[in-house]
């Protein structure tokens, strides 16, 4: 297939085995690094029997500071069939996960939606996506997914550049969250667990204070209904390094300028995560399991 499932546009040559001039460098068929029950999401994503996540290896975006950049970048992982995809699902679904959570599901969209004409879980679908989306892939979703757990990474159109080579980030990624909370527009709760509806998260970077409040106030004016996770785990990870700006992990002072702006708000449907979330024991261990 020539792919454009992302806003790279890239036009990649993408086969079984191979792909040709493609950002995320996957083949067509579906790369695995970890399916698994996950305690480490929002409280109404992982509840107390976990999150039934499924890593999907490559990612359109490469963010300088990926935590997950042993798959995101480096790209380890197996390859499955589709047929294999969707009895991951069933798996999960036996072992009490509360929702399937497909992570970084992007490049692998049109797999994943035969995978869920094969076997749609009687538990909520979770796309958790970095927000960097084409429309018309987030419109190929309509009647497949539950629940959006989506980034707003960015809203500086410099820094999605120099952080992620993605100027147009601001603009793409608020394309991508209208169009999907044009379909899951109000969150719905059983148990207090999510079954459908909509999470934007943002993560705060060093010194981009202004940009988080700014995010937030564009996520309340436009998705009223949505739930907004502001995220404190910012670590200066893989290239992160070689950035002075974002070389260190974020103050308790520009934490807490974020989250008493939001709470002032009177904005209640809101996740605000420990500062102490900010450590690299909360990263998976991309070995495998459940593939």
């Amino acid at each position: 297939m020539l792919c454009n499932q992302c806003p790279r546009l890239c036009n990649a040559v993408r086969t079984n085995t191979q792909n040709i001039g493609g950002m995320c460098k996957m083949p067509d068929t579906p790369v695995l690094s970890r399916a698994a029950l996950h305690f480490w999401e929002e409280p109404s994503i992982s509840g107390t029997k976990g999150s039934g996540t499924i890593f999907f290896s490559g990612c359109p975006l490469h963010c300088v500071y990926c935590q997950n950049s042993e798959i995101s970048f480096l790209n380890k992982g197996r390859a499955v069939t589709v047929n294999e995809l969707a009895d991951v699902f069933k798996r999960l679904e036996a072992q009490g996960a509360h929702n399937i959570n497909l992570v970084t599901p992007t490049h692998f969209t049109h797999s994943i939606i035969e995978a869920l004409d094969m076997y749609k879980p009687q538990i909520p679908v979770v796309y958790n996506s970095s927000g960097y989306e084409n429309v018309d892939t987030i419109k190929l979703l309509r009647g497949y997914i539950d629940i959006y757990l989506m980034d707003f990474k960015y809203i500086d159109s410099q820094k999605a550049h120099i952080y992620s080579r993605a100027i147009h980030y601001p603009d793409i990624c608020k394309a991508a969250l209208l169009e999907a909370y044009s379909q899951q527009n109000e969150c719905i709760f059983k148990d207090d667990i999510l079954q459908k509806g909509i999470i934007v998260r943002h993560l705060v970077l060093p010194r981009s204070t202004k940009d988080a409040i700014d995010i937030f106030d564009w996520v309340r004016q436009n998705m009223p209904n949505a739930f907004f996770s502001v995220m404190s785990q910012y670590i200066p990870l893989y290239k992160a390094k070689t950035f002075s700006d974002i070389n260190r992990r974020i103050t308790a002072r520009e934490y807490n300028k974020v989250v008493n702006y939001i709470t002032d708000s009177g904005f209640e449907n809101c996740y605000i995560q420990e500062l102490s979330s900010a450590d690299e024991n909360f990263i998976p261990d991309f070995d495998f399991t459940g593939i």
